[in-house]
């Protein structure tokens, strides 16, 4: 696992979030390994390894992340419907029901992180400060 740090911060907000960066620093990772990482894609440090800033600010605070994760869920299986609608030309049902349960579950690291990402972002009470580094 490496705590190493981007050589520059990401200045926007947006792109920090999309590079699930600290919303602090927009340095830090929030993740501890790749989301290629099967049995440790979820693990997060409990602190950002640049700036110190808990990533949990009170117990119980990611249970939000479920109603994200549902939009993100709901999006998905929206875009596949469609998807499959248009170009298979509305196949049997069994198709979309194995189309949908195997892109969920091939999305499901992605739409974690990012849900936790944004629940973060929006809901964690920190915003950038690029001066963090020159406070006592």
């Amino acid at each position: 696992m490496s705590t190493s740090a981007a050589a520059a911060p990401i200045e926007s907000s947006t792109l920090a979030l999309l590079a699930l960066r600290c919303p602090r620093c927009h340095r830090g990772k929030l993740f501890s390994y790749p989301a290629t990482n099967i049995t440790k894609f979820m693990d997060m440090p409990d602190v950002c390894p640049v700036c110190s800033q808990t990533f949990e600010p009170e117990p119980g605070f990611y249970f939000g992340a479920m109603y994200i994760s549902f939009g993100f869920a709901v999006a998905i299986f929206a875009v596949c419907g469609v998807g499959l609608y248009y170009l298979a030309g509305d196949p049997d049902v069994w198709v979309y029901v194995v189309a949908v349960a195997v892109v969920t579950l091939v999305t499901t690291p992605l739409t974690f992180r990012y849900s936790r990402a944004v629940m973060l972002y929006l809901f964690g009470g920190t915003r950038y400060d690029s001066r963090w580094a020159t406070r006592p």
